[in-house]
C-alpha cells in the first residue's frame, strides 16, 4: 500500500497541550481538516479519509482535547479553547488555509473557529448541526456522558452500552455500536466535557456571523436532522444544503462513499449544491 493512502499518526503542540492526529494523503494535497463528534475521536473518519485522499486532499483528523489520545484541557475551558486544535493543525502542517468539516460537536467547533478566523478557512462543512430548541436541549442534556465509576458487578459497562444505543436511534450495526462504546469508555473521564458547552451555547449568533462558504449537511435518519435544517433556514440565501437518505449519526461509517462525494462536490462547487 502506498504510504500516502495509509492513515499515519502523530502529535502537534497546541494551546491545550499535545493534540493527537491522524493523517492521510500527500502533503501537497488540498488541506482538509475533519473534526469529530462527542464522545469519540478522529477514528470516526477512518472509512472516509482514504477516499478523500484519493481525490487529492491531504486530510488531518485531530482528537479534541480530552478525547482519543489528546491531552486533557484545563478546567474551565471554553468552546474556543477546544477549537484551538485547529490552530495546532494549521501550524503543525504549515497550512495558511484549509477547509474544515465538522460533525456534531466538531461542527460547532468548526463554526466557532470560522467566525473568528474567516481568512484561514477556505470552506466549511457543518455535518449535523445542533441548533436546538428548549425541548431538544432538555432531551440531549438527559444523556449521561460523564465519568463512569467502575462497579464490581460491571454495571458501569452496561450503562455505557445502553447510553450508546439510546443515543443512536435507528442503529443497525452491532459491531459499530461495540466499537464506539469501547471508544467512549477509553477517555470516559474527560471526553464529555465539550458536550455541555455545546448544549448551552448561543449558536444562532455564531451562524449569523459566518462569512465563509458553508454547507449544512445532514441525513434523514440522524437525530440532528431537523436542527440542521433549521440552521440552514436561518440563512438559506448564504448556506448551501445537502442531505443523504437514511443512516444515523454514524453516517460516515454507514455511507462513506456518498458522504465523501457530497463533501467533495461542495468543496469544488461555486457554493450551491
Amino acid at each position: 500500500m502506498n504510504i500516502e493512502s495509509r492513515i499515519r499518526r502523530g502529535y502537534f503542540d497546541g494551546h491545550t497541550g499535545q493534540v493527537h492526529y491522524r493523517l492521510v494523503g500527500a502533503r501537497g494535497g488540498r488541506p482538509l481538516l475533519l473534526l469529530h463528534q462527542s464522545p469519540l475521536s478522529g477514528t470516526q473518519f477512518d472509512a472516509a479519509m482514504p477516499l478523500l485522499a484519493s481525490l487529492g486532499y491531504c486530510v488531518v483528523a485531530p482528537d479534541m482535547p480530552g478525547f482519543g489520545m489528546s491531552d486533557v484541557p484545563p478546567d474551565g475551558s471554553t468552546l474556543e479553547d477546544f477549537a484551538s486544535i485547529i490552530d495546532a493543525v494549521l501550524n503543525g502542517m504549515q497550512w495558511s488555509r484549509a477547509s474544515i468539516v465538522g460533525h456534531h460537536t466538531g461542527a460547532v467547533l468548526g463554526s466557532v473557529y470560522a467566525r473568528r478566523h474567516p481568512s484561514v478557512v477556505e470552506r466549511l462543512v457543518l455535518n449535523g448541526f445542533p441548533l436546538l430548541g428548549e425541548a431538544e436541549r432538555k432531551h440531549f442534556a438527559s444523556f449521561y456522558f460523564g465519568p463512569k465509576e467502575p462497579q464490581l458487578d460491571g454495571s458501569h459497562l452496561l450503562k455505557a452500552w445502553e447510553t450508546r444505543l439510546r443515543a443512536t436511534p435507528g442503529w443497525t450495526d452491532i459491531h459499530l455500536m461495540h466499537r464506539y462504546t469501547v471508544e467512549a469508555l477509553h477517555r470516559g473521564a474527560t471526553n464529555w466535557k465539550a458536550f455541555p458547552l455545546v448544549i448551552s451555547a448561543d449558536l444562532e449568533s455564531v451562524l449569523r456571523a459566518l462569512t465563509v462558504p458553508t454547507l449544512m449537511f445532514t441525513n434523514t435518519g440522524e437525530d440532528l436532522y431537523e436542527s440542521t435544517r433549521r440552521a440552514w433556514q436561518l440563512r438559506p440565501d448564504f448556506f448551501a444544503y445537502a442531505e443523504l437518505q437514511g443512516g444515523t449519526h454514524d453516517i460516515v461509517d454507514e455511507q462513506p462513499q456518498a458522504w465523501v462525494e457530497t463533501i467533495d462536490r461542495f468543496l469544488n462547487s461555486a457554493g450551491v449544491l
